[in-house]
């Protein structure tokens, strides 16, 4: 986009996003609810946003978009990638279990200790082999 276009179109709408378009196309995408687009929803969208001269831009949105595309890996990528996957599984559990575990050994110093029980008296007499 060229600088005197662009200034032209923060001008217009009184935004001063850098990419107003994708400004626009974002609000679009979030005021539908859906989730997912295809490539041609997409490029509709653009086009409609290209040829409107004077649409509305809307407040400029954070957020992350994902675009989902097929690599092909070969077989020695594939390798160090499944090592770097078992890798993350194996941190992310130990990190369970130190938590797990860290969470149970608090609970045990918090819990009160139970008093020791001192034995009872016996109040019956006991009974010897003359009281027989």
């Amino acid at each position: 986009m060229k600088r005197r276009e662009s200034s032209r179109l923060n001008s217009i709408h009184g935004t001063k996003s850098k990419f107003p378009r994708l400004t626009r196309l974002l609000n679009e995408v979030k005021a539908s609810g859906c989730c997912g687009f295809s490539d041609e929803e997409i490029f509709s969208m653009a086009v409609h946003c290209i040829d409107e001269p004077t649409i509305e831009i809307g407040k400029p949105i954070t957020c992350g978009v994902v675009v989902n595309r097929h690599i092909e890996l070969n077989e020695e990528e594939k390798a160090k990638q499944k090592a770097l996957a078992l890798k993350r599984f194996q941190d992310e559990e130990l990190r369970k279990l130190q938590n797990r575990n860290s969470s149970s050994t608090k609970s045990l110093r918090s819990a009160k200790k139970p008093k020791a029980v001192k034995p009872q008296e016996n109040k019956q007499p006991e009974l010897s082999l003359f009281d027989l």
